[in-house]
């Protein structure tokens, strides 16, 4: 995430003096409980499985990668996304697993008669700021005020591509819940959210909605949205299991060994929801952003029966080209024999290699 850390940076020592969209400070209670997570030592969270130390020289060679490398990370045409229309939104939804991909790693759920979202992003960009850092290369398949009433939203970790004040703010006025990792709620209690409406929660810690529960589960990774706060909140990822129903969202993340034990202790999901893309050249930056293949490891480890790849085609934020993550992740799923669910083809357009939905 160089290209991303030197953007809000630049920022942040330019612009942003007092800027709301970079949240609030972990302190007074919230900080207290932050500070007795066995996952918390000398002022920041740590991964279980520790990240590879990244030398100057590895920063060096990223930089020069990011100016002068040749993948074709922007799409060379307008990508075309099929509307999505909810049924019957002013109505509870009808019972089974339904789920619609928005694009990067926002996702819409109807699970069990509940509605919830994950890590929904609808702004413009991925940035403190709506001048600066990555753009979407598309809109989202529905606006965020055609959306119906969302009774709960998971937030994996406090990175602008993640977490964005613009979308918190509209689904808290409309009355979502929101779940998220330790210290998070700093930032939408900053933002305006009503203190009943946040849920925070350690690693393996849950809460109910609706019959729904709502477990926060590790991940490998990290957080902050300014130079100042490195790890100073927990990420997660969340495994929602309904009555009927069960689901998993990895966030971002590294492979490791938690994958397994979430599936040990949860598993078989109905569905995985895994991430895939927005990786680098460097094995310290593969430790917390896991690339195609480990993610049809991962969709192995939980024990999933479908999987939905999601963080790629939306911004652009890796070394690759956008489209690599899902032609890499089609031919590892199909080795491993995998029902995945990907975008639909446009097949009236031979030059269009898909329409997202």
């Amino acid at each position: 995430m160089i290209v991303v850390v030197a953007i809000v940076g630049l920022a942040v020592l330019s612009f942003l003096t007092g800027c709301a969209s970079l949240g609030g400070d972990v302190e007074g209670a919230r900080l207290a409980r932050v500070e007795a997570s066995a996952h918390y030592r000398d002022g920041a969270f740590f991964n279980d499985v520790p990240q590879s130390k990244a030398s100057a020289g590895v920063y060096w060679d990223m930089a020069v990668e990011q100016f002068t490398g040749d993948q074709i990370r922007v799409p060379p045409f307008a990508i075309p996304v099929l509307p999505v229309v909810i049924e019957n939104p002013n109505a509870p939804p009808r019972d089974g697993l339904r789920a619609i991909w928005l694009g990067h790693s926002s996702v819409y759920l109807e699970l069990d008669g509940t509605r919830l979202l994950v890590d929904p992003v609808f702004s413009d960009r991925a940035s403190p700021v709506g001048f600066l850092g990555p753009q979407r290369f598309h809109e989202p398949p529905i606006s965020l005020t055609d959306l119906p009433k969302i009774d709960a939203v998971m937030i994996s970790h406090d990175h602008y591509d993640h977490l964005d004040m613009p979308t918190i703010q509209h689904l808290s006025a409309k009355g979502s819940r929101f779940f998220v990792p330790l210290g998070i709620g700093a930032h939408l209690e900053a933002w305006g959210v009503p203190d009943a409406q946040i849920i925070e929660l350690e690693w393996w810690q849950s809460a109910k909605i609706n019959g729904v529960e709502i477990f926060a589960t590790p991940s490998r990774h990290y957080s902050g949205r300014s130079i100042d706060d490195y790890k100073a909140t927990l990420w997660s990822s969340w495994s929602m299991i309904g009555p009927r129903h069960r689901v998993y969202y990895s966030g971002d993340t590294g492979f490791s060994d938690h994958f397994k034990k979430i599936g040990d202790k949860f598993g078989p999901f109905d569905l995985s929801i895994l991430k895939v893309g927005a990786y680098g050249p460097s094995s310290s930056w593969m430790d917390i952003h896991m690339d195609p293949e480990p993610a049809v490891q991962a969709h192995k480890a939980i024990q999933a029966r479908r999987m939905l790849p999601v963080h790629w085609a939306t911004f652009n934020m890796g070394f690759h080209d956008w489209d690599e993550p899902i032609k890499r992740t089609i031919r590892a799923a199909n080795e491993a024999n995998i029902d995945m669910a990907t975008p639909r083809l446009d097949c009236g357009n031979p030059a269009i290699e898909g329409a997202f939905v």
